[in-house]
């Protein structure tokens, strides 16, 4: 098996374009296929975009595990690093066959973000409040609407009347009212932060493809969705990700041990609605779900979210300066992805255990 410390060096990469190559390296190293589902747009330095999909295991198989990364664009410098990494460990395929499970490994479900080092899609979407019934009204989030003028003011870095009033805002509220306020998602401003849609994006649509192709025969189905940007730097938390379902979520702690969850409060994440594992009940009704979201940290959720409010302000001044493009995009790569040995290594000795754990659980 690959030791953890040539994994630091070989699995992680600098670029949207160097971990795909070094994925799709993976992958063929590996004698696997890979299914790529092209982009309609271009990357960040003109490169092709794809969320490349690749299956290890039966085709029959009635157990399936699917591994994703980049849900939230920038994310992906971590998740990709993890399938990377489990793409060239023997000791990760021996037990793959062993199990009888298939893998499916989606790379970049939001490759667009990942490329231009975005949380959001090239619609503007958190991909992650993106599924919902669009024939029905949408959630309506007042609570945004209050901080809405804070959050991206016409200057940045904000002025000193900016900066007092979100912080009296803080004082007044704390900083979980802050935090669910914006993450929750919103849909009534498509420039907005947290934009959930009006529609369906092009990875919403091409993820339930995905699921209807690897998992619409599957029996028992598990995802793990790869994540960054909450809780204590390097702590993978195991969030439960799926329905308010009481026998599920005992399924999830049965197999990882201490899962959280937003449907009691012990999450580090907000209650949200329009997540996209709900989309499994839509293409994999046979399925017996049991999901989570492996969330690392990185930094505190103040410097979080001054880096996505400047990402996305820069989104909306293309004509700031090539310093201050410079320092943003510094800023918003560092909140989701830490440049340490000793932070990657807590991201692989996690992601091989969980991964380990999801296939037990399914056997």
């Amino acid at each position: 098996m690959t030791t953890i410390h040539d994994a630091l060096h070989d699995a992680f990469s600098k670029s949207y374009a160097e971990a795909r190559q070094k994925f799709l390296a993976a992958v063929a190293q590996a004698g696997l296929q890979v299914e790529s589902h092209i982009h309609p747009e271009k990357g960040r330095d003109g490169e092709e975009l794809a969320m490349d999909v690749v299956r290890e295991g039966p085709a029959n198989a009635k157990h399936v595990l699917l591994v994703s990364s980049a849900c939230h664009g920038v994310e992906g410098y971590c998740g990709s690093g993890v399938q990377i990494d489990a793409l060239s460990s023997a000791e990760w395929h021996k037990a793959v066959a062993q199990s009888g499970v298939a893998v499916v490994y989606v790379h970049a479900l939001n490759p667009h973000g990942f490329s231009h080092v975005r949380r959001v899609t090239q619609e503007n979407v958190d991909l992650n409040r993106n599924f919902h019934d669009f024939s029905q009204p949408l959630p309506d989030n007042t609570a945004y609407k209050e901080v809405q003028h804070l959050l991206l003011p016409d200057q940045w870095p904000p002025n000193e009347a900016n900066q007092q009033e979100t912080m009296a805002y803080i004082a007044q509220h704390g900083m979980p009212k802050l935090q669910a306020a914006v993450s929750q998602g919103q849909h009534h401003d498509p420039k907005g932060l947290f934009f959930g849609g009006q529609g369906p994006t092009w990875s919403n649509q091409t993820i339930r493809k995905v699921l209807r192709q690897h998992g619409g025969q599957a029996q028992k189905f598990a995802w793990i969705d790869l994540h960054t940007g909450l809780g204590p730097s390097g702590v993978g938390e195991r969030i439960y990700a799926g329905d308010n379902d009481a026998q599920a979520i005992a399924r999830a702690r049965q197999w990882w041990g201490n899962i959280t969850s937003i449907y009691d409060g012990t999450s580090s994440s907000a209650f949200l609605t329009g997540l996209m594992w709900m989309s499994v009940k839509d293409e994999c009704p046979q399925a017996e779900h049991t999901g989570i979201a492996l969330e690392y940290g990185t930094l505190p959720m103040n410097d979080m979210l001054m880096a996505l409010r400047a990402d996305h302000w820069l989104h909306l001044h293309p004509e700031a300066s090539d310093e201050l493009k410079k320092s943003i995009k510094a800023q918003i790569f560092k909140a989701f992805y830490t440049d340490t040995d000793e932070w990657r290594t807590q991201i692989i000795t996690q992601a091989r255990e969980a991964m380990a754990q999801a296939l037990q659980g399914l056997t």
